[in-house]
C-alpha cells in the first residue's frame, strides 16, 4: 500500500503549530497570573499602613504560606518583582498586549 508521505510532513507541522499555542496561551495565562498577584499585593498595601514594615511583612508572609505549596516561584524576590511587575503595567490590556511571561521572566 502507498501512503501520501506528505501526510507526515503535515501532521508534524499540527503537532508543532499546536505545541507553540499552548505555549503562548501558557504565557498568556501566566503573565496575568502574576499581574493580578502583583495588583493584589499592591492594594493589600497602600491602605493607610506603615508601607515600609507592612509592605516587607506582608512579602515574607506571603512567601512562607505560597512557597511550600506552591514552590520557588514564590519566594520573597519573585513576590517582589511581582508587585514590581504590576507597578510598571497598571493597565494589564496595554500589558498584554505588548508582553508575555517568557519576554518578562526569561531576560
Amino acid at each position: 500500500m502507498l501512503v501520501n508521505q506528505s501526510i507526515i510532513t503535515d501532521i508534524k507541522a499540527i503537532i508543532a503549530e499546536s505545541k507553540e499555542k499552548a505555549i503562548r496561551a501558557v504565557d498568556h495565562q501566566c503573565t496575568l497570573m502574576y499581574w493580578h498577584i502583583g495588583k493584589r499585593i499592591f492594594e493589600e498595601g497602600h491602605e493607610g499602613k506603615e508601607r515600609a514594615d507592612y509592605g516587607t511583612f506582608l512579602i515574607k508572609y506571603l512567601s512562607e504560606q505560597l512557597q511550600p505549596e506552591f514552590g520557588s516561584g514564590f519566594c520573597i524576590r519573585q513576590i517582589n518583582l511581582y508587585r514590581q511587575f504590576y507597578r510598571t503595567f497598571e493597565k494589564v490590556h496595554t500589558l498584554y498586549a505588548q508582553l508575555s511571561w517568557s519576554q518578562l521572566w526569561l531576560n
